[in-house]
C-alpha cells in the first residue's frame, strides 16, 4: 500500500475546500449580466464611481466603450481609480469630476460644468449613498442618509433632466436597498430632529429611492427617457465603514470568513446596476425595481402613490427647485 505524505492529504483537504467555498461564493453571487451590449459613445454618469460598485460599474461601462464621467466627492480617489480603469479598459474617455452629494451647491456646479462639456446623457446612475452613520447633516442642514441617498440624486437627476430628455431613449437607475422594506417616510419627523437612529435613517433614505423612482416614472411618460431601481445585494463595500460591528476584530476573526461566501463582491453587485442600465429589454420599462438582472417586488410603502408626490413636493423644497 502506497502511504501518502500527510502534508499532501492537508492540502489537498484545503484546497478542494477553497474550490468549494467558490462555487459557493460564485452562486450566492446572483446572475450575472451577460449581454454584450456595446455603448460606444454613449454618456454616462455614475456618482460614487470610484470605490465599490460604483467602480466596477465604471470599469464594465468603459470596457464596453462608454464615456464615462465619474462623479466624486474624494477627487483624489477617483483619479487613482480613473487611471487604473483607463489602463484595464484601454478607453481613454473616462473623466473625473468633483460632486459632492452632501453639498447642494457642489452638484449644482458639477451639472453646470457637465452641460459646458456634454450635449448628451444617455445614462444616469445614481449610485453613491452613505449606510448608518452617525448622525450628521449635509451643508444644507438636511440628515445625512436622507441628504446624500435620496436629496443628492434628487437634485442632480433633475438638474440634469433637460440632457436627458435630449438624448431619448435615455435611462436613469437609482442604486436603492432591500433595506426600503423595512423604511417608513417619517411625515412628522423626515430630518430625524425629534429622534434618530442610523438604522432607521438609512432604510427611510431607501425607500425614498424607491417613491421618487416611481413617481418620476410618471413625470417622464412620453419622454423616452425611462428610469428604474436596483438591488445590487449585500455586497462587501466600504458603505459599512460607519458600522463597527463589521469592522472590529470579532468580525475579521470569526464572522466574515464564514459570510465571505454570501457576500457579493463589488463586480458582482454591479451586475444588476449593468443590466438595468444596459439591457435592451427594458429600452421601455420604466417605474420598475430589479434584484439579480430580474424584475422584483417592492414593499406596500413603495408603492404609494400620495406618499411619492409628498416626498417629491418635500424635496423641490428643501432642493429649493420648487418656484
Amino acid at each position: 500500500m502506497v502511504k501518502i505524505a500527510k502534508p499532501i492529504v492537508i492540502g489537498s483537504v484545503i484546497g478542494t475546500g477553497f474550490a468549494g467555498a467558490l462555487m459557493i461564493k460564485d452562486h450566492f453571487g446572483g446572475k450575472k449580466y451577460e449581454e454584450s451590449t456595446n455603448a460606444d459613445g454613449k454618456v454616462i454618469v455614475i456618482t460614487g464611481a470610484n470605490t465599490g460598485i460604483g467602480r466596477e460599474t465604471a470599469l464594465e461601462l468603459a470596457k464596453r466603450k462608454a464615456k464615462v464621467v465619474m462623479a466624486c466627492r474624494d477627487i483624489k480617489k477617483c483619479e487613482k481609480a480613473r487611471e487604473d480603469i483607463v489602463l484595464q479598459s484601454k478607453n481613454k474617455y473616462v473623466y473625473c469630476r468633483t460632486c459632492d452629494l452632501a453639498s447642494q451647491s457642489s452638484i449644482r456646479k458639477f451639472a453646470e460644468r457637465f452641460k459646458t462639456e456634454h450635449k448628451e446623457l444617455d445614462v444616469l446612475i445614481n449610485n453613491a449613498g452613505v449606510m448608518r452613520c452617525p448622525l450628521s447633516k449635509t451643508e444644507e442642514g438636511i440628515e445625512m442618509q436622507l441628504g446624500v441617498n435620496h436629496m443628492g440624486h434628487f437634485l442632480l437627476t433633475n438638474l440634469l433632466l433637460d440632457r436627458l430628455k435630449q438624448s431619448a431613449p435615455s435611462r436613469i437607475v437609482n442604486v436603492s436597498s432591500t433595506a426600503h422594506k423595512r423604511g417608513k417616510i417619517n411625515k412628522e419627523d423626515l430630518n430625524s430632529e425629534k429622534k434618530y437612529d442610523g438604522g432607521e435613517a438609512y432604510n427611510q433614505s431607501k425607500l425614498a429611492n424607491l417613491l421618487f423612482t416611481r413617481e418620476l416614472s410618471k413625470k417622464l411618460e412620453g419622454t423616452g427617457v425611462t428610469v428604474n431601481a436596483v438591488h445590487p445585494g449585500i455586497v462587501d463595500t466600504e458603505i459599512t465603514r460607519h458600522m463597527s460591528f463589521f469592522n472590529s476584530y470579532l468580525a475579521a476573526v470569526i464572522i466574515k470568513p464564514f459570510v465571505w461566501m454570501f457576500i457579493k463582491t463589488p463586480r458582482q453587485g454591479a451586475q444588476t446596476v449593468l443590466y438595468a442600465s444596459l439591457s435592451p429589454d427594458l429600452e421601455k420599462v420604466s417605474g420598475k425595481y430589479f434584484s439579480d438582472c430580474r424584475e422584483a417586488e417592492v414593499s406596500t410603502e413603495a408603492q404609494d402613490d400620495t406618499t411619492a408626490r409628498w416626498l417629491w413636493l418635500v424635496s423641490e423644497k428643501w432642493t429649493k427647485l420648487a418656484g
